[in-house]
């Protein structure tokens, strides 16, 4: 039998996901943010580039910088990045404030780029990404892999439409955070509050 995730006893007693206690900043990001369901394209596309930038690095390094990312990379608005130079590439480089890592810069700009013609071609980045969302019988239990077959097939997608810094445990990570599933640990008290969220969201279309 698999053992179920450990939990983490909350200020305010009440248990949430083990992983919300390793650092300060994550209690409030596990609170409000994460596998909350979002339709949001500049959301969605900041949150799929960060998880590029977090390849090989920890989440607490990214979620210390995203405000610092969102100054860099203009809100994330694909639009405005797609038009983005080599001189935007130089500039980037000496952000002290932000990951200085050439090729996923440059992949930023590139998918924001892709993400120009897969928003105009499906209507919104949201109805392309939520057309992967698993379905719950499909899952393994909460918080116990990094990929999945959904995660498998939304890369390959995006990898076959030209994307980068998008394999399968990036994109599963995604898929966690932007609430494509509920990967919240049994116990924990938020799981319930994104179950609720899930339900009266709305998938776009």
């Amino acid at each position: 039998m698999t053992d179920l995730p450990k939990l983490y006893s909350g200020p305010d007693g009440q248990a949430r996901c083990h992983w919300c206690g390793a650092a300060p900043e994550f209690l409030h990001y596990h609170d409000t943010e994460w596998g909350f369901p979002v339709a949001d394209d500049f959301r969605l596309f900041e949150k799929i580039c960060l998880e590029g930038f977090q390849s090989g690095l920890s989440w607490r390094t990214i979620l210390a910088k995203r405000e610092n990312f969102r100054a860099a990379f203009v809100g994330f608005d694909f639009h405005r990045i797609a038009q983005f130079t080599a001189q935007d590439v130089q500039r980037l480089l000496q952000d002290a404030g932000i990951v200085r890592h050439r090729g996923k810069i440059e992949a930023v700009i590139h998918n924001a780029r892709q993400a120009c013609t897969l928003a105009q071609q499906e209507g919104s980045l949201a109805a392309y990404f939520w057309r992967f969302e698993p379905q719950p019988d499909s899952l393994a239990a909460p918080q116990s892999a990094s990929t999945s077959p959904d995660s498998v097939a939304l890369s390959k997608a995006l990898k076959k439409l030209g994307w980068k810094f998008v394999g399968p445990t990036t994109v599963y990570a995604f898929m966690q955070a932007m609430g494509l599933i509920n990967d919240h640990a049994q116990g924990c008290v938020v799981r319930s509050q994104v179950a609720a969220s899930r339900k009266k969201f709305s998938v776009p279309c």
